[in-house]
């Protein structure tokens, strides 16, 4: 999984919530009732966290690995962590949890029924991200979404008390997608990580080698395969749309943000001429908003 990049500061709790205001989309935006941008800033500090333990981005010094009760010797093993830290989600449902996050998180669990499945998803999505640097085919990298992201929307309508299958099956298509865009961002910092996104079938298909990716710029067949992997993108979150026309009022909002964020990348990904090796390309908030308004009118 990718993260922003950015340091953690000294304080754990703090240093991670910080992170929402880098990500494509609103988290958790002023608009919603209070109530609901408590548990979803608790919800993204669960999956936030999760995500640093995975990439290794935690906060100098161990204060994490100390707070999950992580021996001071196995303070940079990243399976040690993540176990420490699934030992202290189920702590959430049956005790007292010891990070800080999770605590934040056990009142939203209790207050919105939820169930221990999509976090432990998001955790096993870290576990594989240990094992699996590679992915052959684009259904392998769809199996790896279902558990890096899909989690994510699926608990958005569970917090919401939204949740219906058909609006569990449009979710899971925007989250695959957003997930895709971001892996597509991040083409160098994955590669920086010795990980890569993009499935080798398709790299076959378009003639890139590993060596293409760790150039400065990208050539005309990468250009060409990052076009075709956020064309399948695009798809996904045209499948996915229709769940911001079946609920109403600020949910409707906060649902075109996550559509509108990836659609906006998406573009900025096509205005960088599909060369994401300088760097993440980024939309505008002006884009943004736009993208909001033509996704809320259901123009796409």
């Amino acid at each position: 999984m990718t993260a922003t990049g950015h340091a953690r500061t000294a304080d754990p709790e703090r240093g991670t919530l910080d992170k929402a205001a880098d990500e494509n989309f609103p988290v958790a935006p002023f608009f919603l009732p209070k109530a609901w941008r408590t548990d979803l800033m608790a919800v993204y500090g669960f999956a936030r966290l999760v995500d640093d333990i995975g990439d290794g981005d935690l906060a100098p010094g161990g204060a994490d690995a100390r707070l999950l009760g992580v021996a001071p010797e196995a303070a940079d093993d990243r399976f040690a962590l993540l176990d420490a830290f699934e030992t202290d989600l189920r702590r959430v449902f049956d005790g007292t949890p010891r990070h800080p996050l999770l605590q934040r998180l056990q009142p939203t669990v209790r207050r919105r029924a939820l169930t221990p499945e999509p976090f432990l998803g998001l955790i096993a999505a870290n576990r594989q991200d240990q094992q699996v640097k590679r992915y052959e085919t684009y259904d392998d990298l769809l199996a790896y979404c279902e558990l890096s992201a899909n989690p994510v929307g699926r608990l958005v309508l569970a917090v919401t008390g939204t949740a219906t299958p058909e609006r569990i099956r449009r979710s899971d298509a925007v989250c695959t997608a957003l997930q895709i865009v971001e892996h597509l961002q991040d083409v160098a910092e994955d590669l920086g990580r010795d990980r890569i996104y993009l499935p080798a079938q398709d790299m076959k298909r378009f003639h890139v080698q590993e060596a293409d990716l760790a150039v400065p710029t990208a050539g005309a067949s990468v250009r060409a395969l990052i076009a075709y992997e956020a064309e399948r993108a695009r798809d996904l979150l045209n499948e996915g749309t229709p769940l911001v026309g079946s609920v109403h009022g600020r949910l409707k909002l906060l649902l075109a943000g996550f559509v509108a964020g990836g659609k906006a990348a998406i573009q900025a990904i096509a205005a960088a001429e599909y060369d994401v090796l300088p760097g993440p390309p980024k939309p505008g908030r002006i884009q943004l908003l736009r993208k909001v308004g033509t996704t809320l009118r259901g123009e796409g």
